[in-house]
Parts: structure tokens; C-alpha cells; sequence
């Protein structure tokens, strides 16, 4: 059955009938969320980890809405009514998106207040409504709102004199009515200031109140918020404040950069920066209790559809929660994971000797991320060194490498960093580490006009005995030491000679004019690598026709590029298996009889962020290995500078494929598998069956 015929709804299995073969996106994605939101809901989780997932699900929603929903919205402005791959059009989608958000969003709300808020007050840990304070912690906040607060804030009237305030992106704010005796009712606006702690904590001797817990360990807290409602009347003197209720703007927040009219990218980049907060609006949060009449003064002013106003229960911004994951509470918490040093590099007092000895496999978190920045130290500090290049993604604040290669530029060595300055939300401080690069002197090149870097490489450049001899660190994550302990990552040290004399040309093209069509051993996008995976893919669907033994196994954050799940469709059809975990969107639709019935999706869930990308092809027993930082998205096939390198060490490939991605494979606690309905259900243990967390450090750590 072709892609074509398996849009009719009348799939060969009358059971099973389908608008189209492809999954929707941005639904895709909202599912991908709803995963998020189960690892809150399973009670299983420590709870301040349950609290946290919860702050990921609200803080993704967010960039959700700042990004994806915002470009379809621009659509429907420029009346582009193109329909996605699975027939929707822009304002189908939109109304789909909000279909499925309502019910999540009560969800969401009524775990907060049933379960989670409840259970962090048995804890000890408590957020109070400022209405429940006795009067001993009502002083106290009194006095804490004259001496923090009150100086920050700038109540802004809104009149026939004064035009409705500019709300910005994600700012919580309080919509204030007052009666005033000679003008009537007016309105005002409060904005929270986003530089105060948004859960104000108590003072510990302050802390007891009905249904805490006298352990000794208590922890209590006030919604900014709340505390600034009560005293409104200090803002407003001489007139009354007769209600006030919080809302929340989200505006469009993606940069829409013309590089071939900018001289000057940084400067542009900059301007686009200070920009993103006076987007268009995409999403109004209220409290459910305001009145209909201040909804509709928010609504009139905002210039929004009634589509775009989200009624909760508050409190609003949840992704704020996350401050209680940084209290010392490690009895609500998973027990912290300790990075080793791969047994290669303990005792190493040479790593470049090292690395001739072989390849060196890194699989962070459960890796420590020092050997990266020892690799650039050793570099910076190596006499012999001549040269370091490097691409800088993500690299986050306080940056170990970024001060390694200002290091390095100290003692002399030619340092050249290619910054892309286009990182998402990345931008201010990409920037601030661009000019420090720059100042300490390093070669710093600003991506390229029309694509992302968004490769991850690391040069060193040599001079040995027997000549020039390169060194280079490849990576699946950015040079980012924070989320090092946070993602699943794979990184490979070598001096291979011809992976290195790839990454030298491909330094070349990023800094320079010239353009390679061909590379040795790297698969490298927008140049070679879609053709490179398609050709691969049909050479196994050519081995499944001659051995029978076809297998593809490929693991990523999204597959939504339609030219690739069209050759995975064929792959099935063929009789390969194809294995695919994919942690967020998918657009592939796993399962359908003569389409893709030889198709498994599924998707990992859990504390470590599943970051890395690997791509297992059989090829008949002699099997081809390719890790990278590249997702099968037409933004990374072609629109974005990725490489993908293979693994050639038989050991280290081994470790990947039958250690990494079998257990992957085989999780039964962090996994949920894809249905062709779209649904996912979650994988649990046989009664008598082995318990296979794919998350347990013990399971993942290689030998090399």
C-alpha cells in the first residue's frame, strides 16, 4: 500500500481507519507534554520531583505558545491556508491545540491542589493563600511588602489620558479596579516584578500552622502576588481598591531574522532580542474568579481572539514552582547520580596519548563532563598544541570551556570559536560570551547567513613528532557542563585521520567561503546527510530482500520530516524492523497493516532528558553506527549545520547497540510505545519479570 492509498479511510484492517499516514505535529507535540505531565502524576516519583515535571510541563507550554502557536497564528494573518501533512488547516489546528489543552489544563490544577500542594505540606513545605496567615505572619509580610516590594512596583493607570499599558511576554500581572468619587470605576494595572522571589519565604519560627509538620525542616512560603494584592491600598492612596485579579500574557517570542539585509549579525541579533518582547499576544491566562467585564477589557485591549483566553485556576505561571526544587529536602528528591570518569582516561596524565591508543566513548550524564573540559585545558596548557576550533551552541552561564579557550588564546594558541548566535532563547547569552571570546582575543565567526550551527565539534590541532596529528571531541549536546548532568548525551574523543580531516574542511566551510558536496566518514547536513540516510535506508531494504534479516534502530528527539518516514514506510513494507525511539514529536504512524506494520514507536520519559541521536543500520550483520546531534526535521536536514560520525571501534559500537539501545528497547519503567491511533501506553513489568529502567546509571555506563 502506498503513502497515498493510506490516506483513504480504509486501511486493510477494517478496524483500523485513519484521516492520514502522518501523525499531526503540534499535537504530536502536546502529547510529548502529556508524558511530562504522567512523570508529575506517577506517584512513584520523590515529590519534589513530581513538582518538577510539573514546572517542565507549564515552562514548555509556554515556549509551545511562544513558538509553534504563534507561527500558525502568523499564517492564518497572512491567510496562507496550506494544510499540514495529516489535511489540517491553520485554524483546524489551532482549534485542535485548544481541544486538547482545556481538559490538560484541569488536570493540571486539579493535581496541584489535591495532590501535590497537600503533600508538600505533610512535608513540612507549605505555600500559603495570604488569606490563611495569623497575624504574626501577616506583620511580618507587611513588613517585608514596605521594605522589598513596594519600592519596585509602578502601578499604571488606564484612562482616556493614558493609553491601555504594554503588558510584556510572560509577566504576571494584576488587573486592578478602584472607585474613585468623582471619577467612578477605573482600572490599573500591577505588574509582579519578575525581579523578587515569586514564593516569598517565611521566616522558619513562622512556619507552624495547622497541618504542618513539626519536624524542624519547614519550609513556607507567600505568592508574591497575593502579598502585593492585600496592600494595593498603599499604591492607590486616597481613592478604593475594590478588586484586583491576576493574568498572564504569552506573545510571540520566535525572530524572524533577514541576514542578507544585516551587516551586521550581532547587531541584528541584539535588536531581535530586545524585540521578542513586544510580540504579537498569543495566549491570555486569567483566574478563573475574574469577572467577565475585566476579561473583556483585557480581551478588547490585546486586540486577541476569545480562542486566546485560558481560564485556570491559579495561581498562574507555574513553571515558577521550580524553586522548590533547589530546597535541601533530599528525602523528596531521586538520589543524586555521581559521574565516573570512563575507565580510559582514570590515572590518564596524558590524554592525547589517550586518545591514540583508541577512541574514547563518553555517555553523560552518567559520564562526567571534565573530560570534555580537560580536553580543551590539556590543549590550552600543551606546548605542542598550535590551533583549537570549536562550535558553541548552548554553552551555557559561567561556561568551563568558554574560559578554556579564552585560556588558550592567553598562552598563545590560534583559537577560533564559531558562535551561532541564533541558539533559541540562547540568543543574550551567546552574545555576552561572543564578545568576552572576542575580547580575550579568539577568532570568533557568527554562524552562517541562512542556517544554524547547530554541529557539535572540537578541534585541536598538534604538532607531534612524526607531524601535524589532529584531535577532535564530537559530540550528541552542547558544550554545556550544567546540562551534562541533566542530558543524555554521546561524545566521542579520537584522532582518527579521516573523521578529523572531515571536521578540519567542515571548520573550513563554517569560516570561510568554500563548500564541500562530499565528505570522508561524517554525514553532514544541508549537504550530504538526507541522501546519505535515505541511501542507507534502502540499501537495508535491499539486504531484508536478499537475508531477511533487515533492522534499523534509531533513536532522537523528533522525527517529523515526511521524506524520511516515507522511507521508513517503504523499509516496512520491505519486512525491515524498524525500531524507533523518539522521546517528543513523531509524525510517523506506527502499526498500520501494509503501510507500517513493521514499525515500533517508542518514546522515554523520565529525570535524564533523552538527548542523544543514534542511527543503527544492520546492513546484513556489518553493521554501519552514526551518532550526532541531528534530529529527522527538515530545520536539521536542511536548514542547520549537523554532522553525523560514525562509531568504528567494534567495542564501542558494541556498548551502543547491545548495551545502550537494547535497553532502550527493552525499558519497562521509563517507556510508553506508540499506537496508530496516536495514543501511548505506558510499558510495565511482567508480574515475575525483570524490572529494566533504561535511566539506571548501572545499566548505562560502558566499560571503555
Amino acid at each position: 500500500m502506498s503513502v497515498d492509498e493510506a490516506k483513504v479511510e480504509d486501511a486493510a484492517d477494517p478496524s483500523v481507519s485513519f484521516r492520514s499516514p502522518y501523525f499531526n505535529r503540534e499535537l504530536s507535540w502536546l502529547a510529548f507534554n502529556r508524558r511530562v505531565i504522567e512523570e508529575a502524576i506517577d506517584s512513584r516519583n520523590p515529590l519534589l520531583e513530581r513538582v518538577k515535571f510539573l514546572a517542565i510541563w507549564a515552562s514548555n507550554l509556554d515556549e509551545f505558545f511562544m513558538i509553534r502557536v504563534s507561527g500558525i497564528k502568523q499564517q492564518i494573518s497572512a491567510r496562507v491556508q496550506k494544510q499540514s501533512p495529516d489535511g489540517l488547516t491553520p485554524t483546524e489546528q489551532l482549534a485542535a491545540i485548544r481541544r486538547v489543552l482545556l481538559p490538560a489544563l484541569e488536570e493540571e490544577r486539579t493535581l496541584l491542589h489535591s495532590e501535590l500542594l497537600p503533600a508538600l505540606r505533610e512535608h513540612g513545605i507549605q505555600i500559603y493563600n495570604y488569606a490563611d496567615l495569623n497575624h504574626q505572619q501577616r506583620e511580618w509580610m507587611h513588613a517585608y511588602f514596605q521594605r522589598q516590594v513596594f519600592p519596585v512596583l509602578t502601578p499604571l493607570a488606564f484612562d482616556s489620558s493614558r493609553p491601555f499599558p504594554f503588558i510584556s511576554n510572560l509577566s504576571l500581572n494584576l488587573a486592578v479596579v478602584i472607585q474613585d468619587r468623582e471619577k467612578g470605576e477605573l482600572f490599573a494595572r500591577v505588574k509582579v516584578p519578575e525581579v523578587l522571589p515569586r514564593m516569598i519565604p517565611l521566616p522558619v519560627d513562622l512556619c507552624s500552622a495547622p497541618g504542618d509538620v513539626s519536624s524542624g525542616r519547614q519550609a513556607c512560603f507567600v505568592w508574591l502576588e497575593q502579598v502585593i494584592a492585600a496592600h494595593l491600598s498603599a499604591l492607590f492612596p486616597g481613592v478604593e481598591v475594590i478588586e484586583s485579579h491576576p493574568f498572564r500574557v504569552t506573545r510571540n517570542a520566535d525572530m524572524e531574522i533577514e541576514e542578507d539585509e544585516a551587516d551586521d549579525l550581532l547587531e541584528t541579533i541584539e535588536q531581535g532580542v530586545r524585540r521578542r518582547r513586544f510580540g504579537e499576544v498569543v495566549r491570555l491566562t486569567v483566574d478563573r474568579l475574574m469577572p467577565e467585564r475585566i476579561v473583556g477589557l483585557l480581551f478588547t485591549n490585546l486586540k486577541i481572539d476569545p480562542t486566546d483566553i485560558y481560564t485556570v485556576r491559579g495561581p498562574l505561571g507555574l513553571a515558577d514552582l521550580m524553586a522548590l526544587t533547589h530546597l535541601d529536602r533530599p528525602d523528596l528528591k531521586a538520589k543524586p547520580h555521581v559521574p565516573v570518569i570512563p575507565v580510559a582516561l582514570r590515572g590518564s596524565a596524558d590524554i592525547f596519548e589517550t586518545i591514540r591508543a583508541g577512541d574514547v566513548l563518553l555517555h553523560h550524564p552518567y559520564h562526567s563532563f571534565s573530560p570534555v573540559i580537560d580536553f580543551i585545558h590539556a590543549a590550552a596548557e600543551d606546548p605542542q598544541v598550535l590551533a583549537i576550533k570549536q562550535t558553541l551552541y548552548r554553552v551555557g552561564s559561567n561556561s568551563p570551556i568558554v574560559h578554556a579557550l579564552m585560556y588558550a588564546r592567553e598562552l598563545g594558541k590560534q583559537v577560533t570559536a564559531v558562535v551561532e548566535l541564533k541558539a533559541r532563547f540562547d540568543e543574550e547569552n551567546n552574545i555576552i560570551w561572543a564578545k568576552a571570546l572576542e575580547r580575550a582575543g579568539v577568532h570568533v565567526v557568527y554562524g552562517l547567513v541562512g542556517v544554524k550551527v547547530h554541529a557539535k565539534l572540537a578541534l585541536i590541532v598538534r604538532q607531534e613528532q612524526e607531524g601535524i596529528r589532529c584531535y577532535a571531541h564530537l559530540g550528541t549536546g552542547n558544550y554545556n557542563a550544567g546540562t551534562a548532568r541533566a542530558y543524555t548525551d554521546l561524545g566521542l574523543l579520537t584522532c582518527n585521520e579521516d573523521i578529523t580531516a572531515d571536521v578540519v574542511e567542515l571548520f573550513n566551510s563554517l569560516t570561510a567561503y568554500g563548500r564541500r558536496d562530499s565528505y570522508r566518514k561524517l554525514l553532514v547536513a544541508p549537504v550530504t546527510m538526507r541522501r546519505c540516510l535515505i541511501e542507507l535506508i534502502e540499501r537495508e531494504i535491499v539486504r531484508q530482500e536478499a537475508t531477511g534479516n533487515g533492522h534499523l534502530i534509531f533513536k532522537m528527539n523528533a522525527m517529523v520530516d515526511l521524506e524520511l518516514i516515507d522511507a521508513l514506510y517503504r523499509a516496512s513494507q520491505a519486512g525491515v524492523r524498524v525500531d524507533l525511539i523518539v522521546r517528543g514529536m513523531c509524525g510517523l504512524r506506527p502499526g498500520v497493516p501494509g503501510l507500517s506494520e513493521h514499525i515500533y514507536v517508542r518514546s522515554i520519559v523520565g529525570p535524564f532528558l533523552e538527548h542523544h541521536r543514534i542511527y543503527y543500520f544492520h546492513n546484513g550483520g556489518n553493521a554501519d553506527l552514526y551518532l550526532g546531534s541531528a534530529d529527522l526535521m527538515e530545520r536539521n536536514l536542511d536548514r542547520r549545520v549537523e554532522e553525523l560520525y560514525p562509531l568504528n571501534d567494534p567495542t564501542l559500537a558494541r556498548y551502543v547497540r547491545e548495551t545502550l539501545l537494547a535497553t532502550y528497547l527493552a525499558d519497562n519503567v521509563r517507556a510508553r510505545i506508540l499506537r496508530p491511533d496516536g495514543t501511548y501506553e505506558r510499558v510495565t513489568p511482567e508480574p515475575l519479570g525483570d524490572v529494566i529502567d533504561s535511566q539506571r546509571p548501572s545499566r548505562m555506563i560502558p566499560d571503555r
